[in-house]
């Protein structure tokens, strides 16, 4: 005799599921893989735009020479911390500290021409579809592990916003943050000089009031309108606000830092303390270059201007961070859209190339070894270890605690967290 029940798809498709995991079990259940789960709370991820050249920077070759159109890197070499590991000669800084960082060497994907499309890849984990919005990596983790204070958003976007950071099918409540100056809060959240502790309590009672006679509501655009609301309320404190006093630290570590993107870094490290639990820094602010890591033709020229800055920027972070008693608590990540081949273009500069290109890991707790992966001797194929995006990603929810065999849910549809990626597991202990 049937039930009267009527199951959603949902439900549907997690009974159908327990009953195959049920079914299979005897086949492969002994040997299914552990989990790998990491010991990081927060992530702070820098974001170069343009396409940051492996070749001039994490992954370094033989010297090319431009006029010749002779392939290479485009700077020489220099040994770090890890033995037989070398960067490029304008990462100095950062080369002292490689024995806290892994460049993963080999992360690749199948989008050379668009900016816009490979963008999008680098912050969802997999290519647009045409039927679903997908969230952003900043928004999983917002999903997932939430702020790890009641005191601060989840999420945090230094840089001008866009889709691909957003929550996709997640919904509002699980977006980002957002900020262009290092030197101010949010837009909207800063108190008028006038409205003192007493004025703002007095106006959340009335606010509180008006709420308790309003009859409750199953819409969710409202639902999240007030939770919005809410948390605006709560970040525009002045314990939240005061992460963007950066006059308060010392002079010393704020120069160390460097300029408008180094302030951006120091910001990222305050806003950990203040427990927000992912960070995204753009690194395509100023365009030192006249074309950012966008290295066509001529843009070439001041590439190592670009290089020199996030060396500082990146190498005090991790300092910063391990003096905190925060680095093993927190993974810093570094990503582009695609990285650059070992050949000129017509100009000197270099085109696009995503058969392999480098994307950087420190911190959170890993075990790390300089470098991960192997490619030719002109780093533009892949020989050992490749990286998927979704590997890659999913080395970043292990590293945060996060299940990375699991789906999340558009309406009734499944959604697999990483598009099946697996962690590193060397980077692991």
């Amino acid at each position: 005799m049937f039930s009267s029940h009527h199951f959603s798809r949902r439900e549907f498709l997690a009974a159908s599921g327990a009953a195959a995991g049920v079914a299979a079990a005897p086949a492969w259940g002994a040997n299914a893989p552990a989990l790998i789960q990491g010991q990081a709370e927060h992530v702070i991820s820098i974001w170069l735009g343009g396409g940051m050249g492996q070749i001039d920077t994490f992954d370094p070759k033989r010297k090319g020479e431009p006029t010749k159109k002779q392939a290479g890197s485009y700077y020489d070499s220099i040994p770090t911390a890890v033995n037989e590991v070398e960067v490029c000669e304008h990462l100095p800084q950062v080369a002292q500290v490689m024995d806290r960082l892994t460049a993963v060497r080999t992360v690749h994907h199948s989008v050379i021409d668009e900016h816009a499309a490979a963008t999008n890849w680098m912050h969802v984990g997999r290519p647009v579809s045409g039927t679903v919005v997908y969230p952003s990596l900043g928004s999983i983790i917002a999903h997932e592990r939430g702020a790890a204070s009641d005191a601060a958003p989840p999420y945090v976007l230094i840089g001008y916003p866009n889709s691909s950071r957003g929550p996709g099918f997640l919904g509002a409540q699980h977006s980002y943050l957002y900020l262009t100056e290092t030197g101010r809060g949010p837009a909207g959240l800063s108190r008028h000089d006038t409205i003192t502790p007493q004025r703002q309590a007095l106006r959340e009672t009335y606010l509180n009031e008006l709420r308790a006679v309003q009859s409750p509501t199953n819409d969710k655009r409202l639902q999240d309108y007030d939770a919005a609301a809410k948390l605006s309320m709560r970040l525009s404190g002045p314990e939240f606000m005061r992460s963007f006093e950066l006059a308060n630290e010392p002079v010393q570590l704020r120069e160390s830092y460097g300029g408008e993107f180094g302030q951006r870094c120091l910001l990222a490290r305050r806003l950990v303390e203040r427990g927000v639990r992912f960070i995204e820094v753009s690194h395509n602010l100023n365009f030192l270059n006249g074309a950012g890591w966008d290295v066509h033709n001529r843009g070439i020229l001041d590439q190592h201007k670009l290089i020199q800055e996030m060396d500082a920027a990146v190498a005090t972070l991790i300092l910063d961070l391990e003096s905190h008693k925060l680095l093993d608590k927190t993974l810093v990540v570094i990503t582009t859209e695609f990285g650059r081949p070992p050949q000129f273009d017509g100009g000197g500069g270099r085109g696009h190339q995503s058969s392999t290109f480098t994307c950087v890991l420190a911190g959170g707790g890993l075990k790390h070894q300089g470098a991960y992966g192997v490619t030719d001797e002109l780093s533009q194929k892949i020989v050992a270890d490749p990286v998927s995006v979704p590997d890659f990603f999913a080395t970043i929810h292990a590293a945060v605690g996060i299940d990375y065999t699991k789906s999340l849910f558009d309406g009734d549809r499944p959604v697999p967290i990483t598009d099946g990626g697996h962690p590193i597991a060397k980077l692991f202990g």
